[in-house]
């Protein structure tokens, strides 16, 4: 509307001009006071409670059981269960090939709405290991199990097959037969360790050590061992990488008992975080170019998500007491303090974080809610000051599932820039599954979360209270004998 009130001023027009500068600040005004409520009236007297009229959120408010947390993660299980199937097929004829010993050069994965093979998957199947340990719905756990053992079983009569010429190779089966970056491989990795953790039956013994083999001795690093890239300038590091090549290997470590595994995933943690994690603002930079001076700082969403679930599963995967995991936890910490400040009052965030013009993106908003939900039920968060927070970040992100199950409002997948114009205009899409892998994650950790606890709504705010709280009115008071109800 403003773009379009500019394209009627003339710079010969001095009167015209001060009348749609007029108009342009009251407008901008009036986008301050967006969300303010207005009581009517007609129907206030003396006795008119107006500090409990009900305000007309745009996002849901207010409380909410395990139970419908539950329904809203399973509408998304049921719809991926039918976008991501499993099977072998020929190209060209489109027929199904169930013999695997006939699996030749025209072969190929079925294709589903989603690779099933991808980091973006191997987010999917942990947040499925997950929300099966946590609910206890076996359903969630036969989805890995079931795509685990096809991909395993298949995997070898591939290999003979498989083009040298990547570009020619069925996409899903090179990144498991050949990986060739971190984001082929890490989050793959962990989930089959996770699996593999909790007694899962499938032979992925070589698909997981060539996994951690390129993770560990092919990947690109900078001469300290950062993880880093030769794109889009030489010795990049990305903040994606973080979460692409790090949890992974603290997963090894607690897998297999080798403590070595653990020192290199925290030394990892801290030297992205010497050069990307900016203290004063509690967020982590996209990128860091070592030929830079200075270092452009452009605080990308789900960059910053990957960088707080990193973080999240080194916590996770390596024991308390450990030497540096306490400087792991800090920074845990002072990055969930630094989001916390940001969060819209729809309960999203927005694609660029500290830019209030940029779109709100599910996917980052996703992560941070599971992220926070699970340092609440670990205890490395005051659920207290956190809780109400995430609430709303979980309350905010439902509203971009619809009623089949697909997420929308999700970036697709985004190179590195160092401009803010190619952070604003990236496209989003249901078909982008950076968002399904966080959803479940979040939507497991809050159904745990309210199990435990209570979740009140006390004075028109969500609170929550580490004692039962069994009033139902509308303003009580914590004392210390008891809840006692406002009159």
């Amino acid at each position: 509307m403003i773009s379009e009130i500019f394209k009627y001023l003339n710079p010969d027009n001095s009167m015209k001009k001060s009348i749609v500068l007029c108009v342009v600040c009251c407008l901008a005004m009036v986008s301050n006071t967006i969300y303010a409520q207005y009581v009517d009236t007609k129907k206030v007297d003396a006795s008119t409670k107006l500090y409990l009229a009900k305000p007309g959120y745009n996002t849901p408010y207010g409380e909410t059981s395990p139970e419908e947390v539950k329904a809203a993660i399973d509408r998304v299980l049921y719809y991926l269960e039918e976008a991501t199937p499993t099977g072998v097929i020929d190209k060209y004829t489109k027929e199904e090939i169930t013999n695997y010993k006939k699996i030749d050069k025209n072969s190929i994965i079925r294709q589903g709405t989603f690779s099933i093979t991808n980091y973006m998957w191997g987010v999917t199947y942990s947040s499925m290991l997950s929300a099966a340990k946590i609910t206890g719905d076996e359903r969630y756990q036969k989805y890995v199990e079931d795509r685990f053992q096809f991909l395993s079983e298949v995997a070898p009569h591939f290999a003979p097959f498989l083009p040298e010429d990547n570009k020619k190779a069925d996409p899903q089966m090179r990144q498991l037969l050949r990986p060739e970056a971190l984001d082929d491989a890490g989050a793959m990795c962990s989930a089959m360790i996770k699996a593999k953790m909790e007694d899962m039956e499938f032979d992925g013994a070589e698909i997981m050590d060539r996994y951690f083999d390129f993770i560990m001795n092919k990947e690109y690093r900078l001469s300290d061992g950062t993880f880093a890239r030769i794109r889009p300038q030489r010795n990049t590091v990305w903040l994606d990488d973080m979460f692409m090549g790090v949890p992974v290997i603290a997963y090894m470590g607690k897998w297999t008992g080798e403590s070595s595994y653990y020192d290199e995933a925290i030394k990892q943690v801290l030297q992205f975080a010497d050069r990307m994690f900016l203290p004063e603002k509690g967020l982590y930079r996209h990128g860091w170019v070592e030929a830079m001076d200075p270092h452009p700082s452009f605080h990308w969403g789900r960059a910053n998500g990957w960088a707080l679930l990193a973080k999240v599963e080194v916590l996770d995967a390596i024991p308390e007491g450990y030497p540096g995991r306490e400087k792991v936890l800090g920074l845990l910490r002072a990055h969930i303090q630094g989001l916390c400040a940001l969060q819209s009052g729809e309960g999203l965030w927005h694609q660029l974080l500290d830019r209030n013009d940029s779109y709100l993106e599910t996917s980052a908003s996703a992560i941070y809610v599971y992220c926070m939900a699970k340092a609440i039920n670990e205890g490395w968060i005051d659920m207290l000051a956190y809780g109400p927070q995430m609430m709303l970040g979980w309350h905010g992100v439902t509203t971009r599932v619809n009623e089949l199950g697909q997420i929308d409002g999700t970036c697709v997948g985004t190179g590195m820039a160092f401009d803010p114009a190619f952070y604003y205009y990236r496209p989003v899409n249901k078909a982008a599954g950076h968002g399904y892998g966080p959803y479940i994650f979040a939507g497991a950790e809050v159904y745990r979360l309210l199990k435990a606890h209570t979740v009140k709504m006390n004075d028109s705010a969500l609170l929550f209270y580490k004692e039962k709280v069994e009033t139902d009115a509308a303003i009580f008071y914590v004392e210390e004998d008891g809840i006692r109800d406002h009159h």
